[in-house]
Order: structure tokens, then sequence, then C-alpha cells
């Protein structure tokens, strides 16, 4: 059983070698007097074949019982293949079979275990062991893994320490819902799965350990998509004595290295930031695509008070360009108008303007709004002859986020949005506070424990809407791949942050004592980031979804449907932790 090479290994170098190879049957092709098996590892494919009035009976009657996904082992020896196939790294060769041993039958696949498969995503999850065979998941976890040491490589070279951090810790407010954890030992509490590891890195800068990071698992308990899951992985990092600057060029070093050994792209010069502000007036998004342009206009000035109640009753009127696009039919500007009616989407409609090759305009408004009218819409846009302007108008915030995702819908449609282009911007300078306009209660944008920008300290008592956080994000292609931000490292500023946040002294001291007791003792100023590994590497291979870069990933259900988890635990061991279930009814 000793295999002697990979199933992607083999070359013409190797030709009269005498090889054994192991692994899983890909396909058997069987023409009567002349078999053919073609052998497959993670490494690759290699094609073996055996002809009846050369090769041994009995080995000839095995190749013939050989199925789909059995593990074999064949020996043989190499040749020269008549016919290559430019398609496989081994095609210049093939294996003529001396020997042939089955290691273990397999039941017939459920799915076709090749790239493009007939299995569903449902179907594939339950069978994942299975689904992890195809040649997509092994190159998906091949960058994750390739991503994993040189982000190990880079950090270490920057005199970083990997530091493990506990995953049974303490409830504490961090925007998602806990998983939480009964203790057997002390009955009626509990312990929390941390959502980051955010105050241990923070009591390791007070600790002395100046650049900490670790690729670490975090939990929370969330609705969920496909760039979300309930466990998801983090590349946490921390430093102290620095400023923003220092991090941000620290962390832009990193995701350049990545980029570099695991993709072989370079990034020309620094990456472009922008401010939040900016980003949603032009964008409406903390998390821009910015591959393409098709930024948005405010055309207040230029279409209300004219008599049009739609615009004139808005708070914002906005427009895109879609270049080259003045010949859109009927049938697909109604389709774009159904598509931002969708309750996902929430507009009431959507107003089109064509500018016309012929320089003449055609709005869907035109009874408004005459062709002079119109050219000032064209002129304030930057639309050109055969563009077509697209309008939303509403509530600021509502129309910002509607308009986003508008025009990553047309980014989409037109090709613009290229898998293989990718475009870091870092947006900066975000809100220190939300408010909640149900509670009227302000809550930290990031989390509590971000600093103020120091000249808007002053704006805390009197205008805290107005307090910018001394936080930044990483976008690419409409994806956040990380964010952090300078800590509050005194105690007398992270007193009156909570009180902001609504906790009283008592509370505060209760939930984040231990923290605050630290920064009495000598708390450097310190600052960081995290990355979501998950997120980053399924970016860094074109995809939209994280699970194809997680073994084990769980639906949007957050189920397992391979093991059936979450499952009931038996009375036994609910009994023993104290608890009992509460059937819970639908609200």
């Amino acid at each position: 059983m000793n295999r002697t090479h990979t199933c992607g290994e083999l070359r013409e170098s190797h030709i009269g070698n005498e090889v054994t190879l192991n692994g899983w049957v890909q396909t058997v092709r069987d023409k009567g007097n002349i078999i053919w098996v073609d052998l497959r590892d993670r490494y690759g494919i290699t094609q073996f074949v055996a002809e009846k009035t050369s090769v041994d009976e009995n080995v000839f009657k095995t190749l013939q019982g050989f199925g789909r996904e059995f593990v074999v082992s064949l020996s043989g020896k190499v040749v020269a293949r008549q016919k290559g196939n430019p398609n496989l790294a081994t095609g210049a060769i093939e294996v003529e079979v001396s020997s042939a041993e089955l290691l273990n039958a397999s039941k017939v696949p459920p799915f076709t275990i090749e790239d493009d498969t007939d299995g569903g995503d449902e179907l594939r999850m339950k069978y994942r062991y299975l689904d992890l065979r195809r040649n997509p998941l092994q190159k998906s976890l091949k960058l994750r893994h390739k991503v994993s040491l040189e982000t190990r490589k880079y950090l270490d070279s920057v005199e970083f320490m990997e530091i493990e951090t506990p995953y049974l810790i303490k409830s504490t407010p961090e925007g998602a819902r806990d998983f939480v954890v009964p203790s057997r030992m002390n009955p009626g509490e509990f312990y929390a799965l941390p959502q980051s590891p955010q105050t241990f890195k923070q009591l390791l800068m007070v600790s002395g350990y100046d650049r900490y990071y670790q690729i670490v698992k975090c939990f929370r308990d969330e609705d969920l998509r496909a760039d979300r899951q309930p466990e998801f992985t983090q590349i946490d990092c921390e430093m102290a004595f620095v400023e923003q600057e220092d991090v941000l060029n620290t962390f832009e070093g990193l995701v350049k290295h990545l980029f570099k050994t695991c993709r072989g792209i370079d990034f020309e010069g620094n990456f472009p930031r922008m401010t939040y502000d900016e980003a949603m007036e032009k964008y409406g998004s903390d998390k821009p695509d910015a591959r393409f342009e098709m930024t948005f206009n405010n055309m207040n000035s230029v279409t209300q008070n004219k008599g049009f109640q739609v615009f004139d009753n808005a708070e914002l009127v906005l427009g895109i360009v879609a270049k080259g696009c003045a010949d859109y039919t009927r049938k697909q500007l109604d389709k774009l108008v159904d598509w931002v009616k969708r309750p996902q989407i929430g507009a009431t409609g959507l107003i089109y303007c064509k500018v016309n090759v012929d320089g003449t305009f055609k709005s869907s408004v035109d009874k408004f709004f005459d062709q002079d009218a119109q050219a000032e819409w064209a002129k304030l846009t930057g639309a050109e002859k055969g563009d077509l302007i697209l309008i939303l108008c509403g509530d600021t915030n509502k129309v910002r986020s509607q308009m986003n995702e508008l025009r990553l819908h047309m980014g989409t449609e037109l090709g613009l949005r290229d898998p293989e282009k990718f475009a870091p911007l870092w947006v900066l300078d975000f809100p220190l506070l939300e408010l909640d306009e149900e509670t009227g209660h302000y809550h930290a944008m990031h989390h509590p424990f971000t600093s103020p920008k120091k000249e808007d300290i002053h704006l805390l008592n009197t205008e805290p809407g107005k307090v910018k956080a001394n936080a930044y994000d990483l976008a690419m292609n409409g994806v956040e791949l990380g964010g952090g931000s300078i800590r509050i490292h005194d105690r007398e500023l992270q007193k009156l942050m909570f009180k902001h946040l609504g906790f009283t002294d008592e509370e505060a001291q209760a939930q984040f004592g231990f923290l605050m007791n630290a920064f009495e003792y000598g708390a450097p100023p310190h600052g960081g980031l995290a990355f979501g590994l998950d997120r980053l590497v399924a970016t860094m291979g074109g995809s939209d979804s994280i699970r194809d870069y997680i073994p084990f990933p769980k639906n949007n259900s957050g189920r397992d449907m391979m093991i059936d988890s979450p499952a009931p635990i038996d009375e036994e061991q609910m009994q023993e932790l104290g608890i009992k279930s509460i059937p819970v009814t639908a609200e």
C-alpha cells in the first residue's frame, strides 16, 4: 500500500518508472478488452490503463469490479500517453496496471463528485465529507491554509506574539447575542463564548505584550446569511504605543503580503482612504465596492421645488449613471422598477432618464420635466449621450441604502464586478455612537472601548451624535475585510463612555470592572484590528459566500446538516446542569 507518488505528481520525466498510487476512483471506462481508471487524491488525477491481453486475469477482474469513489491501490509502469490531455497536469502520461488492490468499496454517492456537481447546497452540506473531495473546495481550503500560514509568517516578522485567550468567558454586551454555556460546578451561572477577544487583548497590552495576535474562533448568535456564520475565525491583532497611522500601515502591509504570496497580486502604492461620511455620500455604504464608478449624485438642486411632489417631499434625491444603457427597453426598465420595489430593497419606485445618442432626453417623468430640465440632470450627474440616469428619492438613510443595492445590482448586470479585480479602501472616522430611533438611546457603532477623536471629546456631553471615533475599516469589493480602532486606555474616559451608553457606575463596574481596574495600573495607549479570515479568503478567492472556505459550515438556520446539530440533550444532563427547557412560543 505504500504509495510512491501522489495522483498529481507524475510527469514525462517519470516514464519507465514503476509506481504505486493510492486514492479514490474518479471514473472507470470499461471497453471490454481495455479498462481505463482515473485515480484521484487531493493532489490531482492520474489515468491508469489495463489491456486484457497483457495483464493478469485476476487483476483485470479486480479492475472490472471498481466503482466511483472506491478506495484502491494501483501499481504499474509509467508510459507516454498516446493522446495527451492538456487539461490535466498529469495528462502527458498514463500508468499501465500491473497490480490492483481494493482497499474499501463505496456506496454510490448522492451527488457527482466533480467540479460542476449536481448536488444542491443542503445535500452537499449533509454529506460534507464527500463535498470536500471536490476540487473547488480543496482549492478553497488550500487558499485558507496558505493565508493562515503567511499571516503567521508576516506577523512574526514584525515582532507579534501569538497568544491564546479563553473561550469560556463572562457575558458582556457587545452588539450581538452571546452563546451561553451552563456551568455544572457553579449552578445557576453561565459562561459565554466570546464574540471577540476584545477585552483580553486589551489586558495583554496592559500586561506589556505590546504586539499580540491570534487566529481565533469567535461566536455570535445572530441572523445568518451567505457571508455570516454563528462561529467564525478572526485574525485578531493588537498593538501598544501606537496611533492610527501605525495600525493602518502595519495591516496594509499584511494584506499586501497575503495577496502577493497567496495570489501573486501586487498592489501599487498605498491603499486609498475615505471618510465614513464621504463613503455614505458617494456609495451609501461603509464598505463600498470601488471596482467601478457609478457614484451617487445629490440631485436635490435640479429636481426639487419644480411641482413634482415625489421629489419635493423627499429628503434626498439621488441619481446614478449607467454608462451606455440608454438602449434599455421598456421591459428591462420595468424589470428594474420591480427589482427596487422588492421588500428586501423597499423603494416605492424608480425614475429613469435616457440620454439619447441624438442629444434628446426621454424620462419616465416627462410630464413634469422638460428637455431643458433633464439636460440639467445630465450636466449635474455627468451623463453623456447613450447613458441612463437612474433616480431614487426618500429619507436620506433609506434612499442611500436602496441606491447602494441598485448600484451593486447594476454593477453585476453590466459585468463591472470582476471577481479577479481587487479594490481595497480604508474607511476612516466613523461615528462613535449611533442613535437607536426606537429607544432614543445611543449605542456604540463599534464597541464600548473605541476611543473618540481627541478634538471631539468635548462634544460627548452636548452633541454625542457628532463625535467621531478613532476607528477604521478595510473594505474590498463591497466586503468589510476587517476593522478596528484606537482604544480608550484612560479609566475616566472609559467611565464617561459607559455613561453615554446608558450604564450606571454600578453596571459598568459589574460588567467591565476587571478592565477598568486594570487601567489604574499603567495602561499604555493601544489599538488594533481584526480581519475576518473567512471573508478575507473568500474575497481573495473571488467568491461572495464564505461557506466554501469553511470545512464544516452551518446553514442559514445555524444548523450543521451533517451531524444534525443543534440537538436536544437528555434529561439527566439537564438535571446535572440545573437547567430545564421551556417551550418558546412564536411572537
